[in-house]
């Protein structure tokens, strides 16, 4: 099983949830990178209820995949496309491209306009017109990264810092803090969150028990990091390995 898989993706994994998709567009990768469409309404809020009328489309660190576009067709229209995390600029460029949109970027990771080949806008506290509000996270080189919280649906979006991935969490843990920031979660950051549902960057979107599973995340970061370490150190040097070097 590779660490990072590269070429056309056509056998996507796929997650459907009441207002949107998820898909891990290269199943057969260890890093199991993961992808998000939120559909929201005429005002900007997700759309958590089966049957409600999606307005428009935000597309989430998108990974290509033969037949994405019809996909996010069945959906709505594209408003844009968002990139968090300043190791994650992924096929956003080639997404943004073909739908005519622009690339989002938190204030965070504004930096990383310059290497995105599609036009880029930058946002301080909220995402556009929507409800996700920016909550800053890691601020180093090259990991810095912000996610976004809408507080009325509960929906929090986290891309690296918090992980669902096989290989990135550790014995009982369904979310877990990435292992290199292990010793310093986002405690603080999160403190406060009503969360309903998770997406994350890597691994399968929490859509049940979203709030016990990020609290056991945080509780368990110190604590758990022996056991994860004892189970998936190999795949922890690996992927950081090819993450610098993409």
């Amino acid at each position: 099983m590779p660490v990072k898989a590269y070429g056309a993706a056509n056998s996507p994994d796929r997650y459907r949830w009441d207002g949107g998709l998820s898909w891990i567009a290269h199943p057969e990768e260890s890093m199991q990178r993961a992808s998000h469409a939120v559909g929201v309404d005429s005002t900007g809020v997700p759309v958590v209820d089966r049957g409600a009328e999606i307005e428009s489309v935000w597309v989430i660190e998108p990974v290509d995949f033969e037949g994405l576009d019809d996909e996010l067709a069945t959906l709505g229209p594209v408003a844009g496309i968002v990139v968090l995390a300043g190791l994650h600029r992924r096929d956003a460029a080639a997404v943004a491209s073909r739908h005519g949109v622009e690339v989002h970027l938190p204030a965070t990771i504004g930096g990383l306009s310059k290497r995105i080949a599609a036009p880029t806008t930058v946002f301080e506290d909220t995402l556009a017109d929507t409800g996700f509000r920016s909550i800053p996270v890691l601020t180093g080189i090259p990991w810095a990264e912000a996610m976004v919280f809408d507080e009325r649906t509960g929906t929090l979006v986290a891309t690296e810092m918090l992980t669902a991935s096989d290989r990135g969490t550790g014995p009982g843990e369904r979310v877990a803090v990435a292992p290199y920031t292990r010793l310093i979660p986002p405690r603080e950051q999160l403190s406060g969150l009503s969360v309903e549902r998770v997406l994350l960057g890597h691994g399968p979107p929490v859509t049940d028990d979203a709030q016990a599973s990020l609290d056991h995340a945080l509780a368990n970061s110190y604590r758990g990091l022996l056991g994860y370490l004892g189970r998936h150190l190999d795949f922890m040097l690996k992927a950081a390995y090819v993450a610098l070097r993409d």
